[in-house]
């Protein structure tokens, strides 16, 4: 426990709470560190929905596929990060997608009926936790609508500059890596691996990119390479 409650105190879900709270938090919420090898799934679509999870270190992919096996990534979850709570305080049932551990991750379990119920003596602790889920939550509900904003463009190439764009904004430089392999891009935007990796290619000889597998570095001036 000792080691959870330090890393705990430096996550964004206890934020603000002292290492005596974090504890006692920890036992109200029935909450157990799990631990998950890259590839190995937490839940599968169509299981019965349990828990909430929030991510203490490694990513996780939470994955849509299709009767014939067609897989999507919907979004690339990372450290600090909800999932599972849309579907615990819904009407649904069932799981409708999969999340696997895109590396080696180790995960909080938390139980659903507990993480919203404040202690009897409405502890400020407590409070303190509610707001930082809603925090959590609203950061995953904009990227999201990032993600859409991708999916959205008309062509491949579209799609592509509209996501490496969005990267260089958030790391303030032209030059960055990707957390995706070349599938997992084209399941990310929802396109074809073949197309993509055509579309890259076109862009690097026109001089709008240079990439070396998942580092790209995007270029100010189109048809010219530095």
């Amino acid at each position: 426990m000792g080691d959870l409650l330090l890393s705990l105190q430096d996550s964004t879900l206890f934020a603000n709470i002292a290492e005596k709270d974090c504890q006692k938090l920890c036992t109200c919420l029935g909450a157990r560190e799990i631990f998950f090898e890259r590839d190995e799934f937490v839940f599968h679509a169509r299981e019965d929905v349990r828990s909430v999870y929030y991510i203490l270190s490694g990513s996780m992919h939470i994955i849509d596929e299709d009767f014939w096996g067609n897989r999507s990534i919907i979004e690339t979850l990372r450290i600090n990060t909800l999932f599972g709570e849309a579907y615990v305080f819904s009407s649904i049932e069932n799981y409708l997608v999969s999340v696997v551990a895109a590396e080696d991750s180790s995960i909080l379990e938390i139980n659903p009926t507990k993480l919203f119920k404040t202690c009897s003596n409405g502890c400020s602790y407590h409070t303190l936790l509610v707001e930082n889920v809603l925090h959590i939550v609203s950061e995953k509900i904009v990227r999201l609508t990032e993600k859409l904003g991708h999916v959205m463009q008309r062509t491949i190439r579209e799609k592509l500059l509209s996501y490496l764009s969005v990267c260089a904004l958030r790391e303030k430089s032209s030059s960055f890596y990707i957390p995706y392999t070349r599938q997992q891009l084209a399941d990310y935007l929802c396109v074809d691996r073949s197309a993509l990796s055509h579309e890259l290619s076109k862009l690097q000889k026109q001089g709008m990119l240079r990439y070396d597998k998942n580092h790209f570095t995007l270029l100010v001036e189109p048809n010219t390479l530095p």
